[in-house]
């Protein structure tokens, strides 16, 4: 038995839109990385980008449990003694919380060329209201999957 492999031209590409209110962020992260890369595809090929793109909203109102959310992410500059923090409760009250689901979700995914380009299918805004209604998204209720995923920190 030959092993399957599919070609580019096979791929089917769907749009999923994820509402994040509620849900904790390493659940979201692992459920959005596993679309984007195609794994709950019974056709996955591990060499091709055939995941879903995925549209995920209210990131501003994600759950995080734990002492979490005074975690410092640190990054550097490039320059010398460049190097910054800032906790994850600062990213979420500041300009642009989209960027804690970003990381979250990048740092579920293998850090090759493959990932980048799979990055580019994931839209994450921190509002409700989303540009991508044209492309008639379905809804993936990702708190109905497990209770654990909206458990709330105690």
């Amino acid at each position: 038995m030959k092993t399957f492999t599919m070609t580019p031209d096979q791929i089917d590409k769907k749009w999923i839109l994820i509402d994040a209110e509620g849900i904790v962020l390493g659940r979201l992260a692992s459920i959005v990385a596993t679309r984007l890369r195609g794994k709950h595809k019974a056709t996955f090929t591990p060499s091709m980008d055939m995941g879903d793109n995925v549209i995920v909203i209210n990131a501003d109102k994600v759950q995080i449990t734990g002492n979490k959310r005074e975690k410092p992410n640190y990054w550097h500059t490039g320059h010398p003694g460049g190097i910054k923090s800032r906790t994850t409760q600062q990213i979420l009250d500041g300009k642009h919380p989209e960027r804690v689901v970003m990381q979250a979700v990048k740092r579920m995914l293998p850090g090759n060329k493959l990932s980048r380009q799979v990055m580019t299918n994931l839209r994450v805004y921190a509002s409700a209201d989303h540009p991508h209604e044209a492309q008639s998204p379905e809804v993936l209720d990702v708190k109905a999957m497990n209770p654990k995923n909206t458990r709330s920190a105690s």
